[in-house]
């Protein structure tokens, strides 16, 4: 069984995308197919295997980011439907896309999955500068999460005026676009110095989380680079 929608990711305006404002971003729908989102909604891994993400502090004086974080290895437990999702983004399809999309040609890639329960943030932040850019896919539906409980991603324009070392709240921006989170839906965007994004505190039932896939796609010589400074230091590389 297939889970990427190849068509849809061909037809996506790569262009469009580099052109968007404040930095480049789309917010597609049904870039899986509609069964394969559906096996995937009924076999995500449960919050069991995750690591509770809270009250962590962050540089430059921004909030902590609040959530229960999974991060993709191999010999990770995963229900048959992720492993082949996994593999499918591994695969020539997604990276001759992403490659249109970014203008780049080495990368590696990274993945893990975010569940935020009631209360949870994500403060206005700028991504490390190992990265190219990152593809959010989105697995709250109708059925289980009311958007006005929140969960939604904020693209932030800051005009220029912050630097990324600092920690403006959303009220400080000049403009927010909100994207759409619900259902088959994904957003990928690049890191640019002023590609400022977070969240907005989600407000939900005690039994609710908003849930997310994140694909990390990072730039393969600043990691290596990175890595092995690290490691030189007896330190581990940081996450993101």
């Amino acid at each position: 069984m297939e889970y990427l929608d190849a068509e849809r990711l061909d037809a996506i305006d790569a262009s469009a995308f580099r052109s968007c404002s404040p930095y480049p971003w789309v917010n597609p729908e049904g870039l899986l197919t509609a069964a394969g989102y559906q096996r995937l909604m009924d076999t995500l891994p449960d919050v069991s295997q995750f690591t509770p993400v809270f009250g962590l502090a962050r540089k430059h004086g921004q909030r902590p980011h609040d959530r229960y974080a999974l991060e993709y290895h191999r010999g990770l437990a995963l229900a048959a439907p992720w492993r082949d999702l996994i593999r499918e983004l591994q695969g020539p399809v997604y990276a001759r896309f992403l490659r249109r999309m970014l203008d780049h040609r080495f990368f590696t890639l990274r993945f893990h999955w975010h569940y935020a329960p009631d209360g949870c943030s994500i403060s206005p932040h700028c991504d490390s500068k190992t990265k190219f850019a990152s593809h959010i896919f989105y697995f709250n539906t109708a059925a289980d999460w009311d958007p006005a409980w929140g969960g939604q991603t904020v693209l932030l324009d800051d005009g220029q005026r912050f630097s990324p070392k600092s920690a403006p709240e959303f009220e400080d921006f000049d403009r927010a676009i909100t994207a759409e989170t619900l259902g088959n839906r994904s957003l990928l965007f690049a890191r640019r110095d002023r590609s400022w994004h977070g969240m907005h505190p989600i407000h939900c039932p005690e039994h609710a989380m908003r849930k997310v896939f994140i694909v990390v796609v990072n730039d393969a010589v600043r990691t290596t680079a990175r890595g092995f400074v690290r490691r030189l230091r007896g330190q581990s590389v940081e996450g993101y």
